[in-house]
């Protein structure tokens, strides 16, 4: 039986997931914390909003942040964070329908949370 050869990752190339996970809680946390004041004071329909507003920028935020603390795959490393805090609200709510606003504010976590990480690795890449 032939053993397949096995290959390091350096550190450079490996997934930080602790990162990851930190910046993908506290950008569904920032998010939930900015929306609970609006929710009580004009009810849920800003919510409809905000939301996606928000969960754009959290993710773009916290995407960012992960992406400054690693050296390569930093598009992954920005998606990874908006898919936690995607996966976050979905526990939260116990996977429960949607309005269509909160499911087009995931697609803009990821979206977000990639941005993020790209605009922190294109510093890196040109050196600055």
């Amino acid at each position: 039986m032939a053993s397949i050869p096995s290959q390091t990752i350096s550190s450079r190339e490996r997934i930080h997931w602790v990162r990851i996970l930190v910046g993908g809680f506290l950008a569904e946390a920032l998010l939930i914390v900015l929306v609970i004041p609006i929710a009580i004071q004009w009810g849920q329909h800003p919510l409809l909003y905000v939301a996606p507003v928000g969960s754009l920028l959290t993710c773009f935020m916290f995407g960012l942040w992960v992406g400054r603390g690693v050296q390569s795959r930093f598009l992954l490393h920005g998606l990874l964070v908006g898919v936690v805090a995607a996966l976050i609200y979905v526990a939260l709510t116990l996977a429960r329908p949607e309005p269509m606003a909160y499911v087009i504010a995931h697609g803009l976590k990821l979206l977000g949370g990639t941005a993020g990480g790209w605009f922190a690795g294109r510093g890196k890449i040109q050196g600055t």
